[in-house]
């Protein structure tokens, strides 16, 4: 180790020697330098400035910066420097912003603070280190109109399945399916379930605020857990499919708007929490419809084809939502794609005629509220509550599902709501485009399943869960 170290440091002082230094010393760096001097006691090592011995650092990797806190003090105290690991961090595979972002305002767990965390508050090199410790877990995202399910650790979703609520016989009682959906799901991933926490994504559903919808709710998430740990799993997660969406884009409050495969849902949300009781507004259109609009229309205009799914795969690759409808009637918007090498489609209006269902519902021949009217509505019901003082929480609306990843969808939205909204509620108000196009919820469940603080914050064992059900049944 002392061999290396020395020709790194021979090697970079010939360099510096050779040119003067573009990055003059800052004041904590001087103060780290004087530290350095007084406490160090490595003999000829002692001539090493503090921004070389960094960079000494940074080649030699973590494990090896780790091993050298114990040569003397004046290391320890400049290896566990916040900036060194987090330049680790910003080398590893997950992007940067979201490993900072899940840190400092995941890592308590439910309830989340309301204030996150300061970066002078935390230790990244123990986040570096219990990162690394975090085993990884199997993602399952009950989706709407797909599951999607993987390794926490992989870049991206294996596979895809029927959503447990129309899996198998949806005659059968919820446990058995579940158990079936979950069996299925881990014969896929060639994993035993007795070896690996297990995170789920709860769909959308019984949004009202009654108490049968609470009971509904808690009765599928009891039921979640409850089939899990009896097929053995060690640690389980369950959290909802809008909050997982609303952390895959780094947010923690805002609106979430989920274009899923059935039906639309605006959902509010603060400090991770669906608000149920300011109200979630649903709209009965989702992928389906507009994938069975375009499918009309290409009838209408005699554009032959051979199954749905060239119009769905027409719609995702064509289709776009206009800024302006009126005026883009007046353009020649024709454009082509081929689904095989043997089949070429061109489509002309019906590109973005196809989105604007959800502004304009009656061209699908629905008596329905559009997308913005909606969003609008969840807005007016947030600043009425009055739940914190700051009324900003609201104002950021993120997209969610496959559909979502419409073109112009994000801007034609803001757009709408700006003209809306009072002036007092629009403004500030911005529309983000899906962070992972349809699959935001499993990236937001990726998030959280490689935390450091996954396990102590997140998930609950079978022990935990069989207290809180004494705890309900005693109450």
């Amino acid at each position: 180790m002392s061999a290396l170290i020395r020709k790194i440091w021979e090697s970079m002082a010939h360099r510096s020697g050779s040119k003067s230094n573009p990055n003059p010393m800052s004041e904590y760096d001087h103060f780290l330098q004087v530290m350095y001097m007084q406490s160090s006691s490595t003999g000829d090592f002692d001539r090493i400035p503090i921004d070389i011995f960094m960079q000494i650092l940074k080649i030699l990797g973590p494990r090896e910066s780790a091993r050298l806190r114990a040569v003397c003090y004046s290391w320890k105290f400049l290896v566990s420097d916040n900036r060194l690991w987090i330049y680790f961090l910003q080398h590893q595979p997950d992007p940067w912003d979201s490993v900072f972002f899940a840190e400092t305002h995941l890592r308590s767990g439910y309830p989340l603070q309301v204030f996150p965390a300061e970066m002078h508050d935390l230790s990244f090199m123990h986040i570096y280190a219990q990162r690394v410790e975090v085993p990884g877990a199997l993602i399952i995202d009950g989706g709407s109109g797909y599951c999607k399910y993987g390794w926490s650790k992989y870049s991206s979703p294996s596979g895809r399945s029927a959503t447990f609520l129309e899996f198998g016989n949806i005659e059968s009682p919820m446990p058995s399916r579940l158990r079936h959906f979950f069996s299925t799901i881990c014969n896929r991933m060639q994993v035993k379930t007795s070896t690996q926490p297990i995170v789920v994504s709860i769909p959308l559903c019984h949004c009202d605020d009654t108490e049968s919808a609470k009971g509904s709710r808690r009765h599928l998430k009891d039921a979640i857990y409850s089939t899990l740990f009896d097929m053995n799993v060690p640690a389980v997660c369950a959290i909802n499919q809008a909050t997982l969406a609303l952390f895959a884009a780094r947010r923690t409050s805002g609106i979430l708007v989920n274009v899923g495969f059935h039906q639309t849902s605006v959902v509010p949300i603060l400090h991770g929490k669906v608000m149920h009781k300011v109200g979630v507004e649903v709209v009965g259109m989702g992928a389906l419809k507009l994938t069975g609009y375009l499918r009309d229309r290409m009838q209408q205009n005699n554009i032959q084809f051979d199954s749905l799914y060239t119009v769905r795969t027409l719609k995702e690759n064509l289709c776009y939502v206009a800024l302006d409808y009126e005026d883009e009637l007046s353009k020649d918007t024709r454009a082509s794609f081929a689904v095989s090498p043997t089949s070429l489609f061109t489509l002309s209006n019906e590109r973005f005629q196809t989105g604007e269902i959800l502004f304009r519902p009656r061209m699908a021949g629905m008596q329905a509220m559009g997308l913005h009217q909606a969003v609008a509505l969840c807005m007016d019901h947030c600043h009425d509550a009055e739940l914190t003082a700051d009324d900003n929480w609201y104002k950021t609306v993120v997209l969610a599902g496959g559909s979502a990843r419409m073109p112009g969808l994000a801007a034609r939205l803001e757009k709408e709501l700006y003209g809306l909204l009072l002036t007092s509620l629009s403004n500030g108000v911005r529309v983000l485009p899906p962070p992972n196009g349809g699959d935001s919820a499993w990236f937001g469940a990726k998030l959280v399943s490689n935390l450091s603080t996954f396990h102590t914050s997140w998930c609950m064992t079978r022990k935990q869960f069989r207290q809180r059900s004494k705890r309900k049944v005693l109450w």
